[in-house]
């Protein structure tokens, strides 16, 4: 149950709900990192710290694309009308994330890109600040950890990586499949400044993303504890629930009435 203590706590449970019925309707969607990663997309989007007329936003986990989809949509990107469209033939909103739908800058699916991508864009435009949204399980690509020597060398101040960190990936845990363990030490030692929050606390995540907005010489790493399939029990650190085909009728009701409660 949510417990709220600020008025973004109060999207948290409109926007898994239309997040929810976006993937029932479609048959499909990476319904578990969505989950867990829609509260660090809310904070981010409706904090009113950073200005995306000016600022970048980098999802490099694709595949959580329906969970910024929700946020989007709730900024007036685009009608919440597109969502019964969702990966449908000609659709801009795929399970994918790309450039052409309203407010996204890159196209995603590979994962360990983005944060290249975005330590690109932090350079280029070192006025403005660049977020880049990771997952914890891409940080078993090599790529990620080239682009962290890449942002310390240039001194990256203007650039912050949120990782979506919630213990699972398609195939079970990141420890059974590849231990990650301790990556705020490996952040460390890469030259990062780095932070470890409570990725469902909307108070924690604004407060650290305002201190981080103010840093000048290095990166930002911040590191969000999260829970895979948030707010509906049975998804709840299950790696089954990474992605969903066909969810059932009894249990898009239960997650529903979950929600909703």
């Amino acid at each position: 149950m949510f417990q709220f203590g600020s008025p973004l706590d109060y999207l948290k449970k409109d926007l898994r709900l239309d997040l929810l019925d976006m993937i029932y309707q479609s048959g499909s969607g990476h319904i578990g990192g969505s989950l867990s990663s829609l509260d660090v997309l809310i904070s981010v989007y409706h904090s009113d710290i950073f200005d995306f007329t000016k600022d970048h936003f980098v999802l490099s986990a694709g595949h959580l694309a329906c969970g910024l989809y929700t946020v989007l949509a709730s900024k007036n990107y685009f009608p919440k009308s597109k969502f019964s469209t969702y990966t449908s033939f000609n659709s801009i909103l795929q399970g994918h994330i790309y450039a052409g739908v309203p407010g996204v800058e890159y196209s995603s699916g590979s994962l360990g890109q983005g944060l290249s991508f975005a330590t690109g864009l932090a350079l280029g435009d070192p006025k403005h600040t660049t977020i880049c949204l990771t997952s914890d399980g891409e940080h078993q690509e090599g790529q990620v950890w080239e682009a962290a020597m890449f942002a310390n060398k240039y001194k990256l101040g203007n650039l912050i990586n949120i990782v979506d960190c919630n213990s699972f990936q398609i195939d079970g845990s990141t420890d059974d499949i590849m231990p990650l363990k301790n990556l705020a030490a490996k952040y460390i030692q890469f030259g990062w400044t780095v932070f470890t929050v409570d990725g469902h606390d909307i108070n924690q995540l604004v407060k650290i993303l305002k201190q981080s907005r103010k840093n000048i010489d290095y990166p930002i790493c911040i590191i969000a504890k999260t829970i895979l399939g948030k707010g509906i029990s049975f998804m709840e650190n299950n790696y089954k629930y990474h992605d969903i085909k066909n969810l059932d009728q009894k249990s898009y009701l239960q997650a529903k009435d979950e929600l909703n409660r």
